[in-house]
């Protein structure tokens, strides 16, 4: 089973939507956080060591990642899928993009 962390910046509306929308799925456990210091779950070098996936949202995020987190790096593949922050939580807009750019790394 793979553990696979979803990461945006406040841990409000992309990250727990992808969080909620693969949580179904039984071949993967699902987190998320977000890279600010206020964010609603911070991301934390747990976590980081944790997943064996990360899907970062934004470039901005997979370089505060890279940054802060690099010691805790060392087996996860990081992903970007450059959905910017233009949604609400369960937009279905939201939840077609990713699950078609999240689908093509998890089959």
């Amino acid at each position: 089973m793979k553990n696979v962390l979803f990461v945006c910046s406040q841990n409000r509306l992309r990250s727990p939507t992808a969080e909620q929308v693969f949580s179904t799925r039984r071949d993967i456990e699902v987190a998320s956080a977000g890279t600010n210091h206020d964010a609603d779950t911070p991301l934390t070098h747990e976590l980081v060591a944790w997943a064996d996936i990360i899907f970062v949202m934004e470039k901005a995020h997979r370089t505060k990642l890279q940054k802060k987190f690099r010691a805790s790096l060392k087996k996860a593949r990081v992903i970007c899928l450059d959905i910017p922050d233009d949604y609400e939580f369960m937009d279905l807009e939201l939840i077609g993009l990713l699950k078609a750019r999240v689908s093509r790394y998890l089959g």
